[in-house]
């Protein structure tokens, strides 16, 4: 007999409050009739990201439709792309943060692709530091939970920094914004530490920052990659030429079963994840 199962929602998580298991629950559930016209959908991976709250090395063709083919791979390229203003003969510095996760670990390779000569990720591990320098190929790596990152910004950046791909906005986001220089430009990618507080998006800066970004004439404006639909088939199309030639490197972290959902939302959603977060349900 074939069963079905499904995660439901029991309450969502009160504001200042993270995701807990408590909030959800796993149930068998009827599988659905359908009329002529209709088809019914098995799932095979179920993709965890961060805005969800607020609205090893693989190879799997299936799950990098969700990473490196998807979303995240898609707002680490159009984002780039469209407000990061790369210049291959700039001598240019980026900054990325959650430079481990699903947008973040392309973003740094990509930012290489395009012609950045330093490029540094800011991340919250020992691990994944390493990973975002040996295997990502970012210059050097710097871990908020353990280091200065002001000081270490100074010396990882001692030129400045000119390009921010910004995945979590808070202190680390002003930090790095202190460092930069005039003209520079900030991806606004995602804000991470801020999805799970009652704070418009994007969120506001200190007057401080707020003041030095006007003063160096910083942009930094939203980035919605659902508003470049029309890039989606020619950004797939480079990016999977990129993977099939060995530029672009994509890691998943890979729960199994569906009743494994809300562990691996909130394993993602507090940074335990490196690479992309996705649930394993079924092969085809």
């Amino acid at each position: 007999m074939i069963s079905n199962h499904r995660v439901v929602l029991k309450q969502r998580p009160s504001y200042n409050t993270p995701p807990s298991e408590g909030d959800f629950h796993y149930e068998e559930c009827p599988i659905p009739e359908i009329d002529d016209g209709q088809i019914l959908v098995k799932t095979l991976y179920l993709s965890m990201d961060p805005y969800m709250v607020d609205t090893k090395l693989t190879g799997k063709h299936y799950s990098l439709m969700l990473s490196l083919l998807g979303l995240p791979g898609l707002a680490a390229f159009i984002g780039i792309r469209q407000k990061a203003h790369i210049n291959p003969k700039g001598n240019q510095t980026m900054i990325v943060s959650a430079a481990a996760g699903a947008s973040g670990s392309m973003a740094v390779q990509i930012s290489k692709l395009e012609g950045c000569s330093r490029v540094v990720g800011i991340c919250g591990s020992a691990e994944k530091c390493k990973f975002v320098t040996e295997d990502l190929g970012a210059n050097d790596a710097i871990n908020y939970k353990s280091e200065d990152v002001d000081k270490r910004l100074s010396e990882t950046c001692p030129h400045g920094v000119d390009i921010y791909f910004d995945n979590v906005g808070g202190e680390i986001s002003e930090a790095v914004i202190n460092h930069m220089n005039d003209n520079g430009h900030v991806v606004l990618c995602g804000q991470i530490a801020m999805y799970n507080t009652d704070q418009e998006y994007p969120p506001p800066l200190a007057d401080d920052i707020q003041d030095l970004v006007c003063s160096r004439d910083i942009t930094r404006d939203r980035f919605l990659v659902l508003n470049y639909v029309e890039r989606f088939q020619a950004s797939i199309l480079q990016l999977h030429k990129w993977h099939k030639m060995g530029k672009l490197k994509c890691r998943e972290s890979v729960a199994n079963g569906l009743d494994k959902a809300p562990q691996a939302f909130i394993a993602m959603m507090s940074g335990k994840n490196i690479g992309k977060q996705i649930v394993y349900i079924a092969d085809p």
